[in-house]
């Protein structure tokens, strides 16, 4: 039995210094409050309206449904999403006001990938059509100046930027490492074919010929427009589009090559061999049949491809590889937050309703009053108070296990609380504490079955420490299956519940997966350390295992004066 104790001090000591590894990460985290939910501490509102009186309810709900998903794929909880109305949906969200939020909200998600004709960095086929007179197209793609269609003088030099110093977009179309550029000149897919004589879609068949020689209305059109443009361009799929980046830069493009809906996958993440950050994305088959053709057309001239979101270019790289196999990523001036916020739009996709380009955005009270939230804490430490009382006086000396129990217990639900506010967006909520409460019966639960598993054991003629041992073998077991239970139904709560409820199902799945932590790793090491004290083994009448509390005339092992 001496290894055994041994055994069991080495659990207790490990698991301190698991409680101390958590708490030393809520410390980095830097809070020590949980974030409240909406109906403890308020928010902000923000409300979209339709841009068009004629919209159906299904339409509407679907676009509710995906902005709730997305709120609460940026890591927010409980946010309330509801449409009002036959126009508007609302969204209500806990915590301080948060731009960036609105935008992850209002964003439409439209995403396009088209090739670059003409920009002002590299005017292309619009260079020295400032003035465009009817007919001046020149044949073969010139232009009247003599200079080739990517916008060269036959020296190579661009004429706006004749030292070749211009800044060129950092690549943000990435390929497998084990994908490298064509080495074959004539293998561009302008004539119908991509590699493997595939044939190539005809709208892509047309982006290229459009690249190559778009037209004097579209050059009339680039050379007209000023950035920033005064209202978002109409971003239509099948129609060239001339638009602009953040950074001021004007650009001519095809028609779409791939679309947003194409999309498979969408994740942010950082480059293996860099810190910055991009969004990686997957193509359906169609999409990267779309995807290889133009990139083989495009990777011989190191030509650029536009990304576009919501009309607005996002992204302009060179084709540095041809990719194939449909998973390419979009980099820029992206961060952690900025990234993540791109995808979560794409991965829950575009919006089925256009919405004001200005929502509303209000901040809110909370919907309950203060004196709920003391009111469910005290409740909350009122029944710890009762159940550690009665384990106590029941229990007697045993009775101080179960205090440090769902003390430990208490301390750790307290730190993941505040792991998960500060990375995982967690709020608590008064559903929430409601969980939290009624965990506090299932922790005991369990002691109850063990302390009870040890006296029937000592009953059946055991000393107190072999008791302990075989009273977990049988207690275990029953323990396992009782939270398996309580995980299930928390689980299915969470699935199927609407969002306030699922506060409470969190909450209560989360306190059962701690109960069994210390249940198995602080609470039964204890008894068993405990148990090399006479205190407990030769059955001290405040030990709770004396023969008078078990109905003997005596423990096994134990003389009537107390000694063995």
């Amino acid at each position: 039995m001496a290894g055994t104790s041994r055994s069991a001090g080495r659990t207790l000591v490990v698991f301190g210094i698991g409680v101390a590894v958590l708490f030393g990460l809520v410390a980095l985290a830097g809070s020590w409050k949980p974030a409240l939910g909406l109906d403890l501490q308020g928010g902000q509102r923000i409300t979209l309206r339709a841009a068009d009186d004629d919209v159906s309810s299904e339409a509407l709900d679907e676009a509710a449904d995906i902005v709730n998903r997305r709120v609460n794929g940026s890591g927010v909880a409980e946010a309330d999403v509801t449409t009002q109305g036959d126009t508007n949906i609302v969204v209500e969200i806990p915590g301080e006001s948060n731009q960036a939020l609105v935008e992850v909200v209002r964003r439409q998600a439209q995403l396009r990938f088209r090739l670059v004709a003409c920009s002002t960095v590299r005017q292309g086929p619009c260079a020295g059509a400032q003035e465009p007179a009817p007919g001046d197209q020149a044949p073969d793609g010139q232009n009247p100046d003599g200079q080739n269609p990517d916008g060269q003088n036959p020296d190579g030099q661009n004429p706006d930027d004749p030292t070749g110093s211009a800044n060129r977009p950092a690549p943000a179309l990435a390929a497998d490492d084990e994908t490298t550029p064509t080495e074959d000149p004539t293998g561009s897919p302008q004539d119908g074919t991509q590699e493997g004589g595939r044939q190539a879609p005809a709208d892509v068949e047309e982006a290229l010929a459009f690249k190559d020689a778009p037209g004097q209305p579209s050059i009339t059109a680039f050379s007209q427009a000023t950035c920033p443009l005064e209202e978002r361009p109409d971003d239509g799929p099948g129609e060239p589009l001339v638009t602009c980046d953040d950074d001021g830069v004007k650009y001519l493009l095809s028609p779409s090559v791939v679309e947003g809906t194409q999309l498979t996958s969408a994740e942010a993440g950082q480059d293996a061999r860099a810190i910055d950050w991009q969004v990686q994305l997957g193509l359906d088959d169609a999409g990267a049949r779309a995807f290889g053709t133009v990139s083989q057309a495009l990777v011989n001239g190191r030509q650029q491809f536009a990304i576009v979101l919501d009309g607005t270019v996002i992204s302009a790289p060179t084709m540095e590889a041809v990719i194939t196999d449909g998973r390419a990523s979009i980099s820029g001036d992206f961060n952690e937050q900025t990234a993540t916020d791109l995808a979560t739009s794409l991965k829950f996709g575009a919006l089925p309703v256009a919405f004001e380009d200005d929502p509303k955005n209000d901040t809110i009270g909370p919907s309950l009053a203060g004196n709920q939230l003391s009111a469910g804490i005290w409740a909350g430490v009122v029944g710890l108070l009762v159940v550690m009382l009665y384990c106590l006086l029941y229990y007697r000396g045993l009775g101080t296990v179960v205090i440090a129990s769902l003390l430990t217990a208490g301390v750790i639900t307290y730190g993941m609380v505040l792991l998960l506010s500060q990375g995982a967006g967690f709020t608590v909520s008064l559903p929430g504490i409601a969980g939290l409460i009624v965990a506090v019966g299932i922790t005991a639960d369990s002691f109850i079955v063990f302390f009870e598993r040890i006296r029937d054991e000592m009953r059946e003629g055991k000393s107190m420490r072999v008791a302990v041992e075989a009273g977990w073998l049988r207690a275990r077991n029953t323990c396992l299956a009782a939270d398996t239970v309580s995980l299930l139904a928390a689980l299915v709560l969470y699935i199927f519940a609407i969002d306030e409820v699922r506060g409470f199902a969190f909450t209560l799945g989360l306190v059962t997966l701690i109960d069994l932590v210390v249940f198995f790793f602080f609470t039964k090491p204890l008894v068993t350390w405990l148990g090399r004290f006479a205190f407990f083994h030769r059955g001290h009448r405040l030990s709770g295992l004396d023969a008078e509390n078990l109905g003997l005339d005596r423990l096994p092992g134990v003389a009537a004066g107390g000694a063995r």
